[in-house]
C-alpha cells in the first residue's frame, strides 16, 4: 500500500514540476545538481573517473571544475524530465527546436544517431511535432526499469503523441519493419550494453565496448543514417535537436570500422562541449582481454 502510494505521489510531483514556470524549473534543477555534486557517492566516483580516461591532460582541479558542471547540467535534466514525460506539444516546442538538414516528411528509410548528451529525450519533440509537421512516427528503443509501475507509465509517457517505444531486448525483427516502413528511428549506440553484438573500438583512445548495430540495420535495410544531437542552446534557454545529412559511405563492409567511425562522431561533438555528456554512465566497465574495470574500488 505505501509502495503504491509512494508511485502515485511522484507522478503527482512530476505533474507539479512540469506545471511550474520553464526558468524556475531550470533554477530547480540547476540546484540539484549544485548539491549532487558535493555529495560524495558512487556516481561521482563514475564521473571523476570518466573525466580522468578521457581527459588526462586535465589537472584534479579541471576535472573537478568540469565535473560539478556536469552535475548543474544533469540536475536540469532530470527535472525537465517532468515536461519531456508530461509535457504538452506547446510546452516541448519552446524547450526544443528542430533542425534538420533532411526532409523529415519524405519517409526515406533512415536511422537517426542519438547520443548520451544530457538532452538525448529531446528526440520526444519529433514525436510532439509529427502530427502538425506531417512526419512519419517516432520508434526508439527503452530500457526496462527495475519498477514495473514506473517502466509502464514512462513508455506511456514517451507514446502520448503516437510514438513507439521498442524494448531493447530481443526486438530487431519489430526494427527492421519500422525503418523500412519509413517511420524515424532513433538508437543511441554509446552505452556499454554487454559483449552481445558488440566491438571494442576507439573511444577518447580508449578501446571501448560498443554495440554494431547501426551498421547491421542499415546494411539490412538500405536506410540512411543521420546524426541527431540534441544540445543546449549557448544562452541555456532551451535545446537545439539538429539531425544531420545522411553519412557518406555507411554502411561499409566492415561494421567494426563503421561502429569506430561512429564513435569518432561522438568524440568530436562531446569535446565541443565536455559538461553536457552523459558522464555517469560506466562507459568502460567491460573491458578487453579480462582487463580490470576502472571503477572497481581498487582501480
Amino acid at each position: 500500500m505505501f509502495k503504491s502510494l509512494a508511485n502515485y505521489a511522484g507522478v503527482a510531483f512530476l505533474k507539479l514540476l512540469s506545471l511550474l514556470p520553464y526558468q524556475l524549473l531550470v533554477s530547480i534543477g540547476y540546484g540539484l545538481g549544485y548539491i549532487a555534486a558535493r555529495i560524495p557517492g558512487d556516481r561521482n566516483r563514475v564521473v571523476k573517473t570518466n573525466l580522468r580516461l578521457c581527459f588526462p591532460n586535465l589537472s584534479t582541479t579541471e576535472i573537478d571544475v568540469l565535473s560539478k558542471k556536469h552535475w548543474r547540467l544533469l540536475g536540469r535534466s532530470l527535472v525537465e524530465k517532468s515536461i519531456i514525460w508530461l509535457g504538452s506539444e506547446k510546452q516541448l516546442s519552446k524547450m526544443i527546436e528542430v533542425k534538420s538538414a533532411v526532409d523529415l516528411s519524405s519517409r526515406q528509410p533512415r536511422i537517426l544517431v542519438n547520443m548520451h548528451f544530457t538532452g538525448i529525450e529531446g528526440s520526444i519533440i519529433l514525436s510532439a511535432l509529427a502530427k502538425r509537421m506531417d512526419w512519419p512516427r517516432t520508434s526508439g528503443f527503452f530500457q526496462r526499469m527495475k519498477s514495473p509501475f514506473f517502466n509502464k507509465k514512462i513508455v506511456d509517457w514517451r507514446n502520448r503523441f503516437g510514438g513507439n517505444s521498442i524494448d531493447r531486448q530481443g526486438n530487431t525483427k519489430a526494427i527492421i519493419r519500422e525503418i523500412r516502413n519509413g517511420d524515424f528511428i532513433i538508437i543511441a549506440p554509446d552505452i556499454d550494453l554487454g559483449l552481445k553484438d558488440s566491438e571494442f573500438v576507439p573511444f577518447f583512445e580508449i578501446q571501448t565496448n560498443t554495440i554494431t548495430t547501426i551498421s547491421r540495420l542499415a546494411k539490412i535495410t538500405g536506410a540512411d543514417v543521420c546524426m541527431m544531437i540534441t544540445t543546449l542552446k549557448d544562452d541555456e534557454s532551451g535545446y537545439l535537436c539538429e539531425i544531420s545529412a545522411p553519412l557518406e559511405d555507411f554502411p561499409s563492409a566492415d561494421p567494426k570500422a563503421d561502429t569506430a567511425r561512429l564513435n569518432q562522431y561522438f568524440e568530436k561533438e562531446i569535446r565541443l562541449r565536455p559538461a553536457e555528456y552523459y558522464w555517469v554512465h560506466k562507459r568502460f566497465k567491460n573491458r578487453p582481454n579480462h582487463e580490470a574495470s576502472p571503477y572497481s574500488p581498487s582501480a
